[in-house]
C-alpha cells in the first residue's frame, strides 16, 4: 500500500530524497493502512532541529469512536541528526523546499519519503511534457518495427 504525491513530481525538480519513519495516534494508523490519507498540500518545515509535516490529511478511522484523532494536525517526522543538519543546508539556498512524496509501509512500520526540492517554472513542466510525449511516440514507433 503506497500513498503517492503525484503533484509533486509535476510542481518541483526533486534533488535528494529521505526516508523518515512517522509519530502517529493509533486511528492514524489504521486510516492510513486503509489508504484514507492526502499529502497533495503536504509540506515539511525544520523547527529547533525537528521536522514536522504539515497541512497532511488523515481521515478519521471509521470504527475508533472514542480516541479519534485530529484531521490536518502536525506530525512529527523522524530522521537522524546528520539527516537533519544535510537537509537544513540544502533548503537553506532560495527556492528549495520540503516535499512529502510518499507514505509506505516497510516492515510493519508506516514511513514517508521526502524530497529536498526546487520548483520549477511553467516553461520546464511544458519541456517535460513534451520531453515525454516524443519518448512515448518513439517507443510506438520501435514497437512497430
Amino acid at each position: 500500500m503506497e500513498i503517492i504525491n503525484r503533484k509533486a513530481k509535476h510542481d518541483y525538480d526533486i534533488v535528494e530524497t529521505y526516508n523518515a519513519g512517522l509519530v502517529l495516534i493509533g486511528s492514524e494508523v489504521k486510516s492510513i493502512k486503509a489508504g484514507k490519507a492526502n499529502i497533495g498540500d503536504a509540506y515539511c518545515v525544520i523547527t529547533n532541529s525537528e521536522v514536522w509535516l504539515k497541512n497532511s490529511h488523515v481521515s478519521k478511522y471509521d470504527s475508533d469512536i472514542f480516541t479519534n484523532h485530529e484531521e490536518k494536525r502536525e506530525r512529527k517526522l523522524l530522521l537522524n541528526k546528520k539527516e537533519i543538519r544535510k537537509i537544513k543546508e540544502q533548503i537553506s539556498e532560495k527556492g528549495f523546499t520540503i516535499i512529502p512524496l510518499k507514505i509506505y509501509i516497510e516492515k510493519g512500520k508506516i514511513k514517508l519519503q521526502i524530497g529536498v526540492c526546487k520548483g520549477k517554472h511553467n516553461y520546464d513542466k511544458r519541456n517535460d511534457i513534451k520531453d515525454r510525449d516524443n519518448k512515448r511516440e518513439l517507443d510506438r514507433i520501435m514497437k512497430n518495427y
